[in-house]
Formats: structure tokens, sequence, C-alpha cells
């Protein structure tokens, strides 16, 4: 598969549905939507879909939606200047309404909450994981992420859909003359997925129903060709063994090899939402 930037990569066995053999897939039980343990909830990216950002993507993991707007700035943080390198950070928050009830804004509490701080931190550490700062310059990019409509998976799907902002931020700015025509700022691509146990059966991709019943919550991150950024697992109950982390990360390295086929469809104009 090619990539945005010219680079080859060869995610892990995928096809445009999830159909992993990890987990319990003997259990053909539907799940409390429908789906299978092994599947996703629909996915949707849509680029280009605010007029002033230099990339930006609406993406939809099932009713979970978030807007990820790229900015491009010339010139870095006071404590890069002079060393030739660039920057890519992240922002997250969720509006008002984005849940069942109306949380009050952070802006309005006057502090960001550790949540918040949390997420906007992973999500900045994941694209940086597939960023040549050098090859950038001495540019920055801010990468906004704003949750329209929270039903889990916030922060995987901000992650999925940031790093399609951010890259189409980088060929505005090349096309712009402000990255060098042969530099390759992307050295490939990232995408995040959830897992979890829900009433003992490991899953792909927890909506808010699941999310909040989980035995086990994980938050998995990884590169296009299938190395792991990040993980980040909780068991709410009862512990779990070396066994089943096995089965939950062959569960996220398949759902995440499904986003990053995605992801290429839509930089490349095909698939819903492109």
């Amino acid at each position: 598969m090619a990539s945005l930037d010219g680079m080859t990569e060869q995610p892990p066995a995928a096809t445009s549905a999830v159909t992993s053999d990890s987990g319990d897939t003997t259990d053909t039980t539907p799940r409390h939507d429908g789906r299978r343990v092994d599947q996703t909830r629909e996915v949707r990216i849509t680029r280009n879909w605010l007029d002033h950002a230099e990339g930006s993507v609406l993406v939809e993991f099932g009713r979970t939606r978030v807007l990820c707007a790229a900015s491009f700035t010339e010139g870095v943080p006071r404590w890069l200047k002079g060393q030739g390198t660039g920057w890519v950070t992240a922002e997250y928050a969720m509006l008002p309404r984005a849940t069942n009830t109306r949380s009050d804004r952070e802006s309005v509490k006057g502090r960001i909450g550790g949540r918040t701080h949390e997420i906007s931190r992973l999500i900045g550490r994941s694209l940086r994981a597939v960023i040549d700062t050098k090859a950038l310059g001495e540019n920055t990019v801010v990468i906004d992420c704003d949750v329209l409509q929270a039903d889990g998976g916030t922060r995987t799907a901000a992650i999925t859909g940031a790093y399609v902002a951010l890259a189409d931020a980088i060929e505005d700015a090349r096309a712009k003359g402000l990255v060098a025509r042969k530099a390759r700022p992307l050295t490939g691509s990232v995408a995040a997925v959830s897992v979890g146990v829900v009433k003992g059966r490991a899953v792909l991709d927890l909506d808010y129903p699941e999310d909040s019943t989980a035995e086990t919550d994980m938050n998995v991150v990884m590169t296009g060709d299938g190395r792991f950024v990040e993980v980040q697992g909780t068991a709410e109950g009862e512990p779990f063994d070396r066994e089943l982390l096995g089965r939950l990360l062959d569960l996220a390295t398949t759902g995440c090899a499904d986003l990053t086929v995605r992801q290429q469809q839509a930089l490349a104009g095909e698939g819903a939402g492109a």
C-alpha cells in the first residue's frame, strides 16, 4: 500500500471489514448492537470538513464523532528555536452536549481537567511517533480534536482522524513551499482502537454501553506497519492474565490494520466519507 509521502506500508493482514481470528470467535452471539466480537463500528473519515484549517477531518466511529483540525504555522516554540526541527502537538476537548448530559466548558471552569490533559498528550505522542521533525523544518502543527458526540472511543477516534488531518496539513504546506518538495516528514501512519472484556468476552471497538460495563478496558495505538505506540489497559474488576492480554492485543492489531486501510483510502479519495 502506498502512503501519502510515497512510503510503502504493509499493515497486518486486513480487509475493509475486520475479520480477526483473535478473541472468542467461536462465540457467535451478537453484541448488543448486532456486531461480532471482532467487528468495529461503522467508520467514516471525511476530509476537508472545514474551510480554513490546513487539514481537517470529521471522523466517525459509529455514533462517536470527532472533528480534527490541523493548523500549520511557521516557527516553533521558544525552546526549539535554532535547532532546525519542527513540532507537532494536539489539544483535545469535548463540546458541552457531546454526552447525554451537559458539561460546563473547561474554559468557564477556569482550568483544564486531568482527563483532557492526558488525552491531549496521548494524541500528540501518537502523532509524533510517525513524524520526522527534522524533515518538518522549523514549523509547528497543532491538531485540535473536538468531540462533537461521544459514544465511547473518543480518544481512539481522535488519533485516527488526527493523522489524516496532519497528512493533509503537511501536503498543503508543501504546496505552499513551507516544506521542501522532497522532504518526508511523515515516516508512517498511526491509528488507534479500543478493546476490552465485556461479559467475559474479548471485544473490539467498545461503544459507551460496553465501555461503561467492561471488566477490562484497553486503548491501543499502532503504526500502519503493525508496531505498538502505546497500550493503555486497566482491569476494572477481575485482573487479566497474559493469555487474555494476548487475545486483546490480537484484536487491536486487526482493528488498527483495518483503520490504516481506511485512512489510506480517505487520503486517496476513496471509501466512505472520503
